[in-house]
């Protein structure tokens, strides 16, 4: 992978000596790629993982509305759609690696 195709470590995450990185993900051949560290969160962890997509996804939102205009609430309902839609019913078998 080039260099300018990664995306760079945040500043809070720099800044933090007990950062953690949990998640990596690429489009590659068609399709999602990701690595992801499990077990961070002992018996909590379905619930944490929750608040980590509910967050990226206000994140995309975020970035939606400054980048393009788009509204923050449309940009949330169309991902939550989507979500709930790829859930029930996958555009692909999920594979791959963790991190302990």
């Amino acid at each position: 992978m080039r260099k300018d195709q990664e995306l760079g470590i945040p500043p809070g995450a720099a800044e933090d000596p007990k950062s953690l990185e949990m998640l990596r993900a690429w489009i590659a051949n068609g399709g999602l790629h990701c690595n992801l560290r499990i077990g961070t969160w002992a018996d909590r962890e379905a619930i944490a993982w929750g608040i980590v997509l509910s967050d990226a996804a206000r994140h995309v939102a975020d970035a939606l509305a400054k980048e393009k205009g788009i509204s923050r609430e449309e940009t949330l309902a169309a991902i939550r759609e989507s979500f709930d839609r790829e859930i029930e019913t996958p555009t692909a078998e999920t594979e791959g690696n963790f991190v302990q």
